[in-house]
């Protein structure tokens, strides 16, 4: 009947969702949560039988994604209470993927999904569903939005994105020291089941580092890990989803680990001995030699400072410090004499500068070694016995007279014998001989003391080995007076008395010279 059709006399379409259950084990969904999603019609609609109103009734769609089956996946069924099975109702799906990736049987309302979904990509699509009268194309029910969710199936590996790390942790860290926190990524939905669910575990790195399953923090798992035996560790460490259980899906990742440096180690020279060999003629201030103590650790963990502790090598020698390359410089602060000292013996201790007090219990950061210094010789010119000489003789002397002797000899162990010369272009060389082997100075001429009263000379002394090794010193020779002059006045004027003078009165002074002083006589 026309009438039964009316708006007025249509029972309540109920929307029904018959859901797909999950083969394989694959955990159901929640169960449905039914939305009345009523749609107000005007009191006209209402008959005098005071039927209920019409609306849509649904709960949530589900289409499992990743299908990989021949057939098109069936997601739910729509239908109307309304419909008799006649064919008199037809049912309508618009919205996102509509025709596309969901179609919809119009005579039974059962849905299906003809692409495979990936969750990771789109995880929901909004949909439109209608139930219209087939031979008068009016509205059954107000069109109702509905949603369909893709549900979730482990497809997705965990995966470390910023793979792979580098971390340091010190050496002789205690255990359980934090060394390095890593986090994996899974693309699966966290809210369904434990497809995102990640339990991490160690693959390499054991026994010497651990990681919190569950946070993922990578700590120490041994004491006393020494960087000076190693310093790098590959760790690799894996992401399990599925909470760890069989079946699931794993991602791993290498973190590479390096031991820091800490003073743990004290400096230590190589020898206990040492010997080097210094000439005498090493200039004072100048490095005569170089020492160094090696220290495993690094930077200013392996800084030190060296002294010389005996007093004795102290007072001749010093050490500083080379930064750069670690070494003690010694240098010299006297001059060297081989002929009196031939060896010297340094005691010279090597301190870390940077100290760390949890490493106090190993011992003194610092040791001692000892340096010989053996002293060489080296040939030098000969040395007078003077630094300089005064010597005299007498005016008038013949030549050949003999002065007085100068002496020099060769400092070394060898006493090579001594040539003496006078130096040619001093003032009085064409007055004096000396003799070559004996150093005897004598005359060439007679001297004239009021002339000349002294004459500087001066004398070379050279090694027969070795000629190019000269010693010099100045002469100085004296001529001393003898009574050669007779006085004289040294005037040639006539002495003049005036006429009437007394007696006693002085007239004139009348100068007499004599060979070293001149008389003043007074006539009167």
């Amino acid at each position: 009947m026309r009438a039964a059709s009316s708006p007025a006399c249509l029972s309540p379409l109920l929307l029904c969702l018959c859901v797909l259950q999950r083969s394989y084990g694959t955990p159901s969904p929640p169960s449905p949560t039914f939305t009345h999603n009523q749609t107000k019609l005007p009191d006209s609609d209402k008959d005098s039988h005071h039927r209920p109103k019409r609306g849509w009734i649904w709960n949530q769609f589900f289409v499992l994604e990743e299908h990989i089956g021949p057939d098109a996946q069936y997601v739910g069924k729509l239908h109307s209470n309304s419909d008799k099975g006649d064919g008199s109702v037809q049912y309508l799906l618009s919205g996102e993927g509509a025709g596309t990736i969901f179609t919809i049987n119009e005579l039974t309302g059962d849905i299906h999904a003809k692409k495979s979904l990936d969750r990771e990509k789109k995880s929901h699509y909004v949909l439109h569903a209608r139930a219209v009268d087939r031979f008068t194309n009016r509205a059954v029910e107000p069109e109702s939005e509905f949603i369909i969710k893709v549900q979730d199936v482990n497809d997705n590996a965990p995966k470390f994105p910023d793979g792979p790390f580098s971390a340091s942790v010190p050496e002789m860290a205690d255990i359980g020291t934090s060394v390095f926190q890593i986090t994996a990524t899974d693309a699966d939905d966290p809210t369904y089941g434990n497809s995102a669910k990640i339990v991490y575990s160690i693959l390499q790195g054991q026994p010497f580092f651990t990681v919190d399953p569950k946070t993922g923090v990578i700590r120490t798992a041994l004491p006393n890990m020494d960087r000076e035996t190693r310093e790098m560790y590959s760790v690799i460490i894996q992401a399990k989803d599925m909470a760890g259980s069989v079946g699931g899906l794993s991602g791993s990742t290498t973190v590479n680990i390096s031991l820091a440096d800490v003073n743990d180690n004290p400096p230590r020279f190589p020898q206990k001995n040492y010997q080097l060999y210094v000439p005498e003629s090493a200039q004072v201030g100048k490095a005569v030699g170089k020492i160094k103590a090696n220290d495993e650790d690094l930077g200013v963990n392996a800084e030190m400072t060296y002294r010389i502790t005996n007093e004795e090598g102290a007072a001749i020698f010093s050490i500083s410090t080379d930064s750069d390359k670690r070494e003690g410089v010694i240098s010299l602060r006297k001059p060297l004499d081989y002929e009196k000292k031939k060896a010297y013996s340094l005691n010279i201790e090597g301190v870390n500068t940077h100290l760390d007090p949890r490493f106090s219990y190993l011992g003194s950061f610092k040791d001692t070694t000892t340096l010989k210094l053996i002293i060489g010789d080296v040939d030098e010119a000969p040395v007078f016995t003077m630094d300089y000489y005064i010597m005299d003789v007498y005016e008038n002397a013949p030549a050949g007279t003999e002065v007085s002797m100068v002496t020099a000899q060769d400092p070394d162990s060898t006493r090579s014998k001594v040539r003496y010369s006078i130096d040619q272009n001093a003032e009085g060389d064409a007055l004096f001989n000396i003799d070559v082997d004996s150093g005897l100075i004598t005359t060439t001429k007679s001297l004239d003391r009021e002339e000349v009263a002294w004459h500087n000379i001066t004398v070379m002394a050279s090694e027969i080995d070795n000629p190019n090794l000269v010693s010099y010193v100045p002469v100085t020779v004296q001529v001393l007076d003898v009574n050669d002059n007779a006085p004289y006045i040294a005037t040639d004027s006539a002495l003049v008395v005036c006429e009437g003078s007394k007696a006693g009165q002085v007239s004139y002074l009348l100068s007499v010279f004599f060979d070293l002083f001149f008389v003043v006589v007074a006539l009167v």
